[in-house]
């Protein structure tokens, strides 16, 4: 089995590492501190074809593989986790969701604009009582002439506060759960859609998280992708996706955080030497950077497949649950190694600290992979 990239994956990833370490690592601490959500970073992102990058040259994105896209994530959030999640939000969310799932006219209408920056999508389909138990969906969208009405709230929306459409989850048919669910594609400049107040958060700040009520929205039968009742199955698909995505976010963070841990340990000296030199330093290193790496492995083999089979639903959560909690390890450890001057606030660890714990909940809790993998596992034992 070969994991060396190719010559254009080298390519493209160092274009992406030079925009992380010249444009979104300097501006990485004050998208932190004022919670602003870092609309021309979006805007520099998109030029670089990250707003599309699986999605089809023809449709104007960069066309790219899945492994390249989970480097491009890697990279990205090791300069800033809110870039990386307000990316692979308009990515996995939305551009492709579209682009596989919907009909030529949503696709000439949006994926271009979403793949270039021109519009920016949200997914929408948490809510106060539908988060790990997302069947549970208590927004309804009730047939009307030759169209729908959509009503409900939708919670802890990322891109909302910028979004220009959002892929909105309803039940057309209550009480049938997840088989009774559609996806409509709803522009959030029609009448009847709100905005609620920016959300603030412990860490991965800037991700203009706001609520989004639908309150009788109108919205044509042409505004629902794929088939009634199908939108269940659409939303979980785009998780997969997105659960790459999100690993390799997490894998950013806690690269990120054993590079500051390395750092230190070269330059901070106690009893007369580096604190590097010492084994106990050593040992939780090179625990972190096999765990790191495992989590690498399992992100390649997830995005790999990505491109080859229709469903990866147990690697996906495999490398998000792995990914997640191995960098909140490295933080953690990070932490440690730093100590004052990692607790310190404002110190990029503490930063990083704060991040990392995103990972471990949204697109799926680490118990929710666990689910996930369990049912395969246990399927495949039968």
């Amino acid at each position: 089995m070969d994991f060396s990239l190719s010559a254009e994956q080298e390519t493209f990833l160092a274009a992406v590492k030079a925009f992380a370490r010249d444009c979104v690592a300097p501006a990485a601490a004050r998208i932190d501190e004022t919670g602003e959500y870092p609309r021309e970073l979006v805007a520099e992102a998109a030029a670089l074809g990250l707003m599309g990058v699986t999605v089809p040259a023809a449709a104007g994105g960069a066309g790219r593989d899945y492994v390249s896209y989970a480097l491009a994530m890697e990279a990205i959030s090791q300069a800033s986790a809110t870039l990386a999640v307000i990316l692979s939000v308009n990515n996995s969310l939305v551009a492709e969701p579209i682009a596989t799932h919907g009909s030529p006219e949503q696709r000439d209408r949006w994926l271009r604009a979403l793949a270039t920056g021109q519009s920016i999508g949200a997914f929408a389909l948490s809510e106060a009582n539908a988060g790990s138990d997302a069947a549970n969906q208590e927004s309804v969208a009730r047939p009307d002439g030759d169209g729908y009405v959509i009503s409900g709230t939708k919670v802890w929306v990322a891109n909302a506060e910028a979004a220009d459409v959002a892929i909105v989850f309803a039940s057309t048919e209550p009480g049938a759960r997840g088989r009774g669910v559609s996806a409509f594609l709803v522009p959030l400049s029609a009448p009847g859609i709100s905005r609620g107040k920016r959300q603030d958060s412990l860490g991965v700040r800037g991700l203009g998280c706001m609520d989004l009520v639908f309150d009788n929205v109108s919205v044509g039968a042409d505004s629902r992708i794929g088939e009634a009742g199908r939108g269940f199955r659409l939303a979980m698909r785009a998780l997969e996706g997105g659960r790459i995505a999100i690993a390799a976010q997490a894998l950013g963070i806690g690269q990120a955080a054993l590079e500051e841990a390395l750092a230190y340990s070269r330059r901070r000296h106690a009893f007369g030497q580096p604190i590097g030199s010492f084994q106990t330093i050593q040992f939780q290193l090179a625990d972190l950077a096999t765990d790191l790496e495992a989590a690498r492995m399992l992100i390649w083999r997830a995005a790999s497949l990505h491109d080859h089979v229709d469903r990866v639903a147990q690697d996906a959560a495999m490398a998000k649950l792995h990914a997640s909690e191995a960098a909140h390890r490295a933080a953690d450890r990070a932490m440690q190694i730093l100590a004052s001057e990692g607790y310190r606030r404002g110190s990029t660890v503490e930063r990083l600290f704060r991040d990392v714990r995103a990972a471990e909940i949204y697109q799926g809790t680490s118990e929710v992979q666990r689910m996930v993998i369990a049912e395969h596992v246990m399927d495949r034992r039968r």
